[in-house]
């Protein structure tokens, strides 16, 4: 068996994991909570696209990295930027405001602060069960771009848009 042909059959062995434990326990979680058919397919779907994301930048192998974070919501000036995160080894080491460039209080970023906590903040408004989730992916690199979470007109919810991400040196 070739390198390729052993990668391949990585993924499908890690994907039929993947399908048969984690799915069937959030569709269970969805049906114990009253969640419509629908709801539940919507729900898998997002399972299943943030699992394939969250591979293909873990595959990458990025580990220092800046991106601009804008969070459109009815919520403080310092959390909805423009901010500029910086992150080395994997920790993040800078917060500031793009129009200002004064830093910005990391504790209130804390789920937004490196593109793990982004993929662990649509993982957990998944399992929520959140009546409103739409993300969108970098085809390229897997991390999210947008994510819509709740209903910003109803003022409960936040529209999170991730841009300019770029490996540092």
């Amino acid at each position: 068996m070739n390198f390729r042909n052993s990668r391949i059959s990585a993924a499908l062995v890690s994907f039929v994991i993947l399908t048969t434990t984690a799915i069937p326990v959030l569709l269970t979680h969805a049906q114990e909570t009253g969640h419509s058919e629908q709801q539940r397919a919507i729900a898998g779907s997002n399972l299943r696209q943030l699992r394939i994301n969250r591979r293909l930048w873990n595959r990458q192998n990025i580990s220092n990295y800046r991106y601009t974070l804008i969070n459109d919501c009815f919520c403080g000036p310092e959390f909805r930027g423009p901010l500029i995160i910086e992150v080395r080894n994997r920790v993040t080491t800078s917060i500031t405001n793009a129009n200002t460039g004064q830093p910005v209080n990391p504790e209130l970023l804390q789920r937004y602060n490196t593109i793990p906590k982004l993929f662990n903040l649509i993982r957990n408004s998944i399992y929520r069960g959140e009546s409103e989730l739409t993300v969108e992916y970098n085809p390229k690199l897997g991390y999210p771009t947008k994510i819509n979470i709740g209903n910003l007109a109803a003022d409960a919810g936040t529209f999170t848009t991730v841009k300019n991400l770029e490996e540092i040196r």
